[in-house]
């Protein structure tokens, strides 16, 4: 199955771990960029969001945001909307 989010994450961060947890739930597969120890990575994330935070979620190369964006999305069904239309 090829994933459709990608996730940009730190070993750190509780919000990264959550953002996992609902989408393993979900049975959804994601593709996981680890920013921790990889700052060329996060230099290029952050040229092309403007955004420093993680995590960061995307759904089809389109952002969604990061972990409490990609839960109101969820609570709302628009999630399953989303990745239930054709890619």
């Amino acid at each position: 199955m090829t994933a459709r989010f990608t996730l940009y994450t730190t070993v750190s961060c509780p919000y990264c771990q959550r953002a996992k947890d609902l989408l393993d739930r979900r049975g959804w597969a994601y593709q996981e960029i680890d920013l921790t120890h990889n700052a060329e990575a996060r230099a290029a994330l952050v040229a092309r969001t403007g955004m420093r935070t993680v995590p960061q979620i995307f759904l089809d190369g389109t952002l969604i945001g990061g972990y409490d964006e990609l839960h109101e999305l969820d609570h709302s069904g628009e999630l399953a909307r989303r990745f239930d239309a054709p890619s």
